[in-house]
């Protein structure tokens, strides 16, 4: 399963992910590094100034409003990795199931015979297995 956050977000998770999209959302403006570094260090110094506030009512209208202004500063085309969701190579290799093997042409199985005789006999294991976790299938006549 993907280990994706539920529930409650802490208040310094929320300040560590909106400070990590601050900055992706600055590579997104300025492409020179030296530009992008001397606005991440203007940006991290605006986190600092922040740190210290014990009130949490104060804090998290703090990490809204950085979080509103974050977003209508957001880049109209930002950056993607390539295989991340979005990406131009997100999903691009597919990658065929197991049983494709199993429609080899007999010529093409008998350059590989060790693998296949491997193979079938790890199917043969595998039926076994599962009939002996599951039981056997019922045959259901059809009327």
């Amino acid at each position: 399963m993907a280990n994706l956050p539920t529930g409650i977000v802490s208040h310094t998770r929320r300040v560590q992910s909106l400070y990590k999209k601050a900055l992706r959302s600055l590579e997104d403006w300025y492409d020179r590094r030296e530009v992008f570094r001397y606005q991440a260090v203007l940006m991290r110094q605006r986190f600092e100034e922040n740190r210290n506030v014990k009130d949490m009512r104060v804090a998290n209208s703090i990490v809204e409003l950085g979080e509103e202004e974050l977003f209508q500063k957001a880049h109209w085309l930002p950056k993607k990795f390539p295989l991340s969701p979005g990406g131009v190579a997100y999903q691009r290799e597919v990658i065929p199931p197991d049983w494709i093997i199993d429609h080899w042409h007999p010529l093409e199985k008998a350059q590989y015979p060790e693998y296949f005789a491997k193979r079938e006999l790890r199917k043969k294991e595998f039926i076994r297995e599962y009939e002996k976790k599951y039981g056997k299938a019922s045959v259901v006549p059809h009327h």
